[in-house]
């Protein structure tokens, strides 16, 4: 008995199996055991004992006057045979015996050590399920186990291995055997061989809760993220802001020297990162959503959600970015529709009328004497695509001052 204890309280304690779960175990083995040796186990009661782990197995019996009244021996007894060891029994009377375990064959002790072994690895998969639901939609530590010839990798998060597809991977991101990355779960199914672990290195979210490791002032509540815009691998832009006056929720994620925006990044394989303030202004947003590029002036139109942008010359093809994507990232963080025009352009096609950025304050309100932000509706612009402004056109200037930056441009 003290073996069948140790046993348990292994279980307990390494596999996570409750006690109460191995008890039933026991119980339902017990119960095939008597089946398989006696050929039924109608009239047979298991007990097991919780904290001794103490079993017993209890046949019952109906008294009958002699053998011509017996119809299953497994179910009746003679009078006779029952007063051998139950003075005072009559017939009628339901007699209660111990039955040995001992006594079971070779095939019925196999069968029940088979029922427990399938209970023992039915719940330690319940446990591994249960263990990893509860962390879906957040990111985890693991080891990259090994990798499969369709270009996907496992990787081990303790109790189970998770499956990185290639459509999950970063791009151009080469992962070794042996090494520890953080992925994003983003699903767990159960299956007949364990938990089945969808995780992923491209998803905006794992983004953020990377900087929720980093940053205290988002896991306090202090900061926020508004939105992420991410091309995995390549660029991300973040809109924050704080819930405090005095404290800057750019300057909070980046971090002293820019130690926790560097710890991201690093652990991103140094994908570039713009956290931006975010603004219910909506043409200071998309302002801000454009950086690094300097912006002139923006035509906001809400109701539209559509924007026309107004950059200088020489700050044209930043603004726009490699291939399109500062303008890309920018319509996806603040859901406008992205116009970017080059100041000397936007004179020539009556779209400026040399108001600047500053001649508004935070709030568009415009400020006497200064420059400022445009937010009336902007006049339709000559010869650009009327949904997007995507295309190119042919004349005089060069590719990158003819190119709009917008949502789904790729070059």
């Amino acid at each position: 008995m003290s073996e069948l204890m140790e046993a348990v309280e292994l279980l307990e304690r390494e596999k996570g199996i409750s006690r109460q779960v191995l008890i039933e175990s026991i119980e339902q083995a017990l119960m095939q055991a008597c089946k398989t040796h006696f050929g039924k186990n109608d009239n047979i009661n298991v007990s097991v004992n919780s904290q001794t782990l103490e079993y017993h197995v209890m046949a019952e019996k109906e008294v009958v006057a002699s053998e011509e009244d017996i119809v299953d021996p497994q179910l009746q007894v003679t009078l006779a045979k029952a007063l051998e060891t139950n003075p005072g029994v009559e017939v009628g009377d339901i007699l209660t015996s111990e039955i040995d375990s001992k006594s079971f064959g070779r095939i019925a002790t196999q069968s029940a050590k088979n029922i427990i072994l399938q209970k023992i690895r039915e719940e330690e998969r319940n446990v591994t399920y249960n263990q990893f639901a509860d962390k879906i939609h957040t990111v985890v530590t693991g080891t990259v186990s090994r990798y499969q010839n369709n270009k996907s990798y496992y990787i081990n998060l303790g109790k189970a291995d998770a499956l990185l597809s290639e459509s999950e991977q970063i791009k151009g991101e080469k992962l070794k055997i042996g090494e520890r990355v953080k992925v994003y779960v983003l699903e767990v199914k159960g299956s007949n061989k364990g938990p089945r672990i969808t995780v992923s290195r491209t998803h905006p979210e794992l983004v953020r809760k990377l900087f929720e490791e980093e940053v205290t002032e988002i896991r306090d509540g202090i900061v926020e993220i508004r939105k992420i815009a991410r091309e995995a691998g390549s660029r991300t832009k973040m809109s924050v802001s704080s819930n405090r006056p005095d404290v800057d929720p750019v300057g909070a994620c980046v971090g002293m020297n820019g130690s926790r925006v560097n710890a991201v990044v690093n652990e991103l394989r140094n994908e570039k990162i713009d956290i931006i303030q975010w603004s219910e202004n909506p043409a200071i947003l998309i302002e801000n959503a454009l950086s690094p590029a300097k912006v002139v002036s923006v035509n906001a139109d809400p109701e539209n959600r559509s924007a026309l942008v107004i950059v200088p010359d020489y700050q044209l093809s930043l603004a726009i970015g490699k291939e399109g994507q500062n303008a890309r990232l920018a319509a996806k963080l603040t859901e406008y529709r992205i116009d970017i025009k080059s100041e000397s352009r936007a004179k020539a096609a009556g779209d400026f009328d040399d108001l600047y950025l500053d001649d508004y304050d935070e709030n568009g309100e415009y400020i006497e004497g200064g420059q400022d932000l445009i937010l009336e509706e902007p006049e339709p612009a000559p010869k650009e695509d009327s949904a997007y402004g995507q295309e190119l056109i042919a004349d005089e200037k060069t590719p990158a001052e003819n190119l709009s930056g917008v949502p789904g441009n790729e070059g």
